[in-house]
């Protein structure tokens, strides 16, 4: 990835990450969302943002689903706030690695808590 590409991943990255926070920070119904990564093509046309959502399953698929519904007004805003020739298209990506990583770790914490019973 070129300097110019890491560049403005970082700034998408930065804008749509407050952009989000602030949509979904107060709200019981969604979950708290967390942009994790974005990855953009060297051409700049395309941004695949990948988010983060805490919550229960229930509110994870209806965060996602109104970040779809929403992905053209924060496309627009983006604009607004970075200066490129082209505004990237944004393909948003559900990020399960912190579920994966939070599962993981409660698995660990059962086989200690097994092993301790044992002894």
């Amino acid at each position: 990835m070129s300097i110019r590409t890491e560049r403005v991943a970082s700034l998408i990255r930065e804008e749509l990450g407050t952009t989000l926070s602030r949509a979904f920070s107060g709200s019981r119904e969604y979950g708290f969302t967390t942009v994790t990564e974005v990855r953009v093509t060297p051409d700049l046309r395309t941004a695949r943002v990948f988010v983060s959502i805490m919550g229960s399953a229930e509110k994870q698929e209806k965060t996602m689903a109104q970040i779809e519904k929403l992905k053209g007004h924060y496309r627009s805003e983006l604009g607004q706030k970075i200066n490129l020739k082209f505004v990237p298209v944004i393909e948003f990506r559900h990020d399960k690695s912190l579920d994966n990583a939070m599962h993981i770790e409660s698995l660990i914490k059962q086989i200690h808590k097994d092993d301790k019973k044992e002894e």
